[in-house]
């Protein structure tokens, strides 16, 4: 396992990790998983640790910036007001005075990219390791107590590592919709996440054009029937369309919440319950509005030989990520599930923010009179 790998998993345990960049070693600590003491700790260093936060967090605190990031010198007072911290990384209000900032550089957009990847908040707390420090910080290397990793590396976390991924197991798994299936597993280099390709029916019957869906895993609607959006029924829906049309492939991904995880997607509805939509809510989190990759999708239909399909989506960046990866898509079909009073803002904005095409589904509603 590669190094910056098994800094996923100490960042995970809120460890902190070691960049190394030109400007030299960084040591990086979740915001998320600092309590009062690991804080009281960083704000006795000679220098005070920064925050980094992203550039949509930024935006929705009303201070857009043109980096990916910023990081903001914190005084001795806020570093050790746990409270304040996190109001700033992932609060909703507006600030309209924020410590000094500065654009990120490398080893905070390192910082920025591991928090991502490893599904946590995008923020951060970096400290830069005096000279004095050093012998210290290169006995905990050492002793393995401590990782060190590239910040060049780490950066290249979000970027997909196209023929990396690795074919694992496969069942018969006979759906309520398609009794003759077949689920295939593959599992990311990092081990972090595992999809899941369906494949339905025999593949010398499927059309030229390969029916085919990218669903990503909703648990929420997936499995729980939640009213908030349309992801169960659209799953299940696609399933008994693929069959319809004579077989094909439903692509389970592991992007919960549009890519953020489940644990960030819970805090996205808590911020929509108080107001905010389903696109302000990731954004005043940190992240954008759509945080998914569809390299492994694409890596997932080579290792099946299959290039040319029919898509059943709603979302034209699935088509263009397919385009882009080599695939033909020669006809889109749409898919919908019922749309309720719960989730109508939800698919209001991916209409109008995030470029769905949802206006027939949304103009019924409108014509109902419920909107």
């Amino acid at each position: 396992m590669h190094q910056v790998e098994r800094a996923l998993f100490d960042i995970r345990r809120g460890l902190p990790v070691l960049l190394r960049d030109a400007d030299g070693p960084c040591l990086v600590h979740p915001l998320e998983s600092l309590d009062d003491t690991n804080l009281a700790t960083l704000a006795e260093r000679p220098d005070a640790p920064s925050l980094v936060l992203s550039r949509h967090r930024l935006a929705r605190l009303g201070h857009p910036i043109d980096a990916d990031g910023a990081r903001l010198a914190l005084t001795p007072a806020l570093c050790r007001d746990t409270r304040r911290l996190n109001a700033l990384a992932f609060g909703l209000d507006r600030v309209e005075a924020l410590p000094e900032l500065h654009p990120a550089g490398q080893a905070e957009r390192a910082a920025l990219a591991l928090m991502r990847r490893a599904l946590l908040i995008p923020a951060a707390l970096t400290t830069r390791i005096a000279d004095d420090e050093r012998p210290g910080i290169e006995a905990r290397l050492a002793s393995g107590e401590l990782l060190a990793v590239g910040a060049a590396e780490a950066s290249r976390l979000l970027d997909a590592a196209p023929g990396m991924l690795r074919r694992v197991s496969e069942a018969r798994i006979p759906l309520a919709e398609a009794t003759e299936s077949r689920f295939i597993l593959f599992r990311e280099p990092d081990g972090l996440r595992e999809h899941v390709a369906i494949i339905i029916g025999e593949a010398e019957h499927w059309p030229s054009a390969v029916p085919l869906r990218l669903h990503s895993a909703c648990l929420t609607g997936d499995l729980f029937a939640s009213l908030r959006c349309d992801c169960g029924e659209q799953l299940r829906n696609a399933v008994a369309e693929i069959a319809a049309l004579g077989g094909g492939v439903l692509l389970y991904l592991a992007q919960e919440g549009r890519g953020i995880g489940l644990a960030n997607k819970l805090r996205a509805y808590t911020l929509q319950d108080a107001g905010l939509d389903t696109v302000d809510a990731d954004q005043a989190l940190g992240f954008g509005e759509d945080e998914r990759r569809y390299a492994v999708a694409v890596d997932m239909l080579a290792a099946l030989a299959i290039r040319r399909v029919q898509l059943l989506t709603n979302n034209p960046v699935k088509i263009a990520a397919l385009t882009d990866g080599g695939i033909e898509v020669a006809e889109r079909q749409a898919l919908y599930g019922r749309l309720t009073e719960q989730n109508y803002r939800y698919l209001h904005a991916k209409a109008h923010r995030a470029g769905h095409l949802l206006d027939e589904v949304l103009g019924d509603h409108r014509e109902s009179g419920r909107a």
